[in-house]
């Protein structure tokens, strides 16, 4: 999971790349689930978690928030 502080100074473009990565790895962990090899469920809740705040990052800069 990555800090408030790491997540600040990411750019648009390599917040782009860290969804697309974390989505892959959303994927992978929900499948992994479904095959009942995934130890520790609450792996997919951080995902989930990161992929929202990359989002929201993504939209600020939509927006203008961010430069």
């Amino acid at each position: 999971m990555l800090k408030k502080a790491a997540l600040k100074e990411l750019t648009l473009d390599e917040a782009q790349i860290k969804l697309r990565d974390q989505q892959e790895a959303l994927a992978n962990l929900r499948f992994q689930h479904s095959l009942q090899q995934l130890n520790d469920p609450l792996v997919i809740r951080n995902a989930k978690r990161e992929i929202a705040q990359l989002k929201t990052i993504i939209h600020e800069f939509q927006m203008g928030k961010r430069q």
